[in-house]
């Protein structure tokens, strides 16, 4: 019934499961990373899709978006509805499988998954969506009433049933949304799954220089001024300097996953991000760019005027994994369907503080 619904209104061919979903994934192993990554994005879509089906009216069988998670086995028990534009930008779906299915990989299963849709460029939502871009851009996601919201559903889903078997996951905006939520409760040592697809990383795109050595140049050079103004920061300001060390220390024990393209200049400074920091480690110099790691020019400059800032998209430790397929334009390399397929060219590293 559920590929059935999906076949009904189409509006793209991106709405229909059978034509973009992962119909391949006849039965889930949950030991899988591939079945992990595939789900966690199916899901994300799924959101996308709930607030397409809000805006135009389809409801019941003429909805397209429960195909996304009827086909894993999944219930929406909850949609997370900004409270500015009345737009669905996540959703809480509960694992449910039938009894029929005995697999030793369900001990690996979410019981739960919160996921968090990004930018959305339907014109009853995209006024809204485009705001929280530009507070993602300024460091100020946390103070919006989405993310709020956002917190406060993950909150009180741990409370209820714990933090070992919920995930978080998100696609661009919404993996910015799910990184933040991921910190805040790793700061309480609470470190949940989570899926970033597409994660945000705003600084000067160097990882399109295609020069290395150039591109290695520039990134320690930037490297050895972020340090120096931070050491400089740190001796005028003792107290806030030692808390931000601090609270990175803390958050090197959470390690989510991040899924990235190179082509995509949003995303793709997360490459350079981890790779230069282990660059420097083997030239010696470690302790220069453990400094660096941690700060970003744009927050040492807001800090040195007193400003509260952190910055979100720098994180001590990740599952770095890089679609090395070939992209034809933006679109296709920042999209979401990218990573449900079934022959991607994938490169995973893993990267602790």
């Amino acid at each position: 019934m559920a590929l059935e619904r999906a076949t009904r209104n189409i509006t793209s061919d991106k709405d229909v499961f059978e034509i973009s979903g992962p119909t391949y994934l006849t039965s889930l192993n949950w030991n899988s990373t591939h079945h992990q990554r595939s789900v966690a994005a199916c899901l994300v879509q799924a959101v996308y899709i709930l607030e397409r089906d809000r805006q135009e009216n389809l409801e019941g069988k003429e909805a397209l978006a429960p195909a996304w998670w009827e086909a894993f086995h999944f219930e929406l028990t909850r949609k997370l509805v900004d409270d500015a534009d009345f737009s669905i930008f996540g959703a809480i779906f509960e694992y449910k499988p039938p009894v029929s299915i005995l697999s030793s990989s369900l001990a690996n299963a979410p019981r739960f998954v919160i996921a968090f849709r990004g930018t959305l460029n339907k014109a009853a939502s995209v006024n809204r969506d485009l705001t929280l871009d530009l507070h993602l851009i300024q460091n100020a996601l946390h103070q919006t009433s989405r993310f709020e919201i956002a917190m406060q559903a993950v909150r009180n889903l741990v409370s209820a049933v714990g933090s070992s078997n919920i995930w978080l996951s998100g696609h661009s905006l919404g993996s910015a949304v799910a990184s933040l939520a991921g910190r805040n409760m790793a700061k309480m040592g609470i470190f949940l799954n989570t899926f970033l697809f597409n994660p945000p990383f705003f600084s000067a795109p160097i990882e399109r220089i295609k020069d290395k050595n150039v591109k290695q140049g520039i990134r320690i050079a930037t490297s050895l001024v972020t340090a120096g103004l931070s050491f400089a920061l740190k001796s005028k300001q003792q107290v806030r300097s030692t808390t931000a060390e601090d609270t990175f220390a803390i958050l090197s024990s959470w390690i989510p996953n991040l899924f990235v393209n190179p082509s995509d200049h949003i995303c793709s400074e997360y490459i350079g991000y981890f790779e230069h920091r282990r660059n420097m480690e083997n030239m010696g110099v470690g302790i220069i760019e453990k400094l660096a790691t941690q700060n970003s020019l744009g927050d040492l400059f807001l800090r040195s005027l007193g400003k509260e800032s952190e910055p979100i998209h720098l994180l001590p430790s990740a599952n770095l994994t890089v679609n090395l397929s070939p992209s034809p334009d933006f679109k296709q390399a920042h999209g979401i369907h990218q990573w449900w397929r079934a022959d991607l060219h994938l490169q995973t590293k893993k990267f602790t503080y």
